[in-house]
Order: structure tokens, then C-alpha cells, then sequence
């Protein structure tokens, strides 16, 4: 499959900010290793915050379109929260430079350079039904921001358990679902 220049430079610069970190890799490498002319990465992005930025929404835009698909409205707020849980755990395991990428944005000063209603929309497909859970007295009275927060941190902990270790298939599967079960007693109402 033939990239595009800005998927060549998106993907170079993804590469080379998990390996280098943001400040470590300057434009000129990025350029270099894309096979573009820094002129050409300054036409798709006019600073390297902006390529910084764009790239994290990016790869947000791409996982809350492929939770989308997970998602069906007519199962039960646990089954939706478990079927999410043990998909972004999947979905980290196998996108790993992207999942540490949304990491290291995370705790980054970029993050404020994206909007709030940007960020509202990487969890849309999910803050709705998690909403819904806590109308209906399913999940603990807190704030829908928190328990997303609560919700990410358990992926992430998961992801760092099964990435350090090594597990086979049916040990990986036994861990996400447990991981899930813990996540599920700590948030859901009592």
C-alpha cells in the first residue's frame, strides 16, 4: 500500500517520537526519514506541535471509530463496559507505538493544546452509555470524566502487566477478563 506524503510523515514521526520522545526528534529527522522535503512536512504542519497534536487526535479519532464498532446499543451497560474494557486492552496490545504514544501525550504539555470538545469526542462513544449507567444507578454516583479516568488507568495497568510478563494466549485472555471483573466491582453501584 503506497502512503500519501502526510501518512509517510505521521507514521515516521510516530515511530521516532516513542523511540526519541517529542523534543529528542526534530522536524528535519522527521523529514529525512518520511523521504520529504522539510518544506513538504511545514505544508502539512506549520510547527512541530501542530504534527504533535494532529497525530494524537489521529490515533484517538481512529480507536474511538473502532470502539464504535464494538458497541451494540441494545446490550446491557456491563456487557458494553466489558466488551470496551477487553477491546482497548486487545487494541493496545496490538497498536503498541500508538498506545504509547496516547501515554506520553497524556503527560505532556501538548495536551492542552487540544479543545475540550476534541477530547470529549475520543470518548463520545463510550461516555454516553457510561452516563446512562450512572442515571440508572448501574455504576457509582461519580462524575463521568472519573470514571473514564478510572476506566483508562485500569487498560493501562493491565496493558503494563501483560506486556512485562510473558503470558500464553489463554493466560493473556484470563488476565484482561479478571482485569475486567475488578474494574467492574470497584465502579459498579452498590
Amino acid at each position: 500500500m503506497l502512503l500519501s506524503k502526510q501518512e509517510q510523515i505521521q507514521a515516521t514521526a510516530l515511530r521516532l517520537f516513542v523511540a526519541d520522545g517529542f523534543h529528542g526528534t526534530p522536524t528535519a529527522k522527521i523529514a529525512a526519514e518520511a523521504g520529504v522535503a522539510n518544506g513538504t512536512l511545514f505544508y502539512h504542519y506549520k510547527t512541530k506541535d501542530d504534527l504533535v497534536v494532529a497525530l494524537y487526535n489521529k490515533i484517538q479519532d481512529e480507536h474511538a471509530a473502532n470502539l464504535q464498532t464494538i458497541i451494540n446499543q441494545n446490550d446491557f451497560i456491563s456487557i458494553k463496559f466489558r466488551n470496551i474494557f477487553i477491546h482497548s486492552v486487545n487494541w493496545a496490545l496490538g497498536n503498541r507505538d500508538k498506545f504509547y504514544y496516547i501515554q506520553q501525550f497524556k503527560f505532556s504539555p501538548h495536551l492542552s493544546q487540544v479543545s475540550a470538545e476534541t477530547l470529549e469526542q475520543h470518548t463520545i462513544g463510550y461516555s454516553a452509555f457510561i452516563a446512562e449507567g450512572i442515571r440508572k444507578k448501574l455504576l457509582k454516583q461519580q462524575p463521568v470524566s472519573l470514571i473514564i479516568s478510572m476506566f483508562n488507568g485500569h487498560v493501562y495497568g493491565v496493558y503494563q502487566y501483560l506486556i512485562s510478563n510473558d503470558f500464553d494466549p489463554s493466560e493473556k485472555e484470563k488476565i484482561i477478563n479478571d482485569g475486567y471483573e475488578m474494574l467492574w466491582d470497584m465502579l459498579k453501584y452498590m
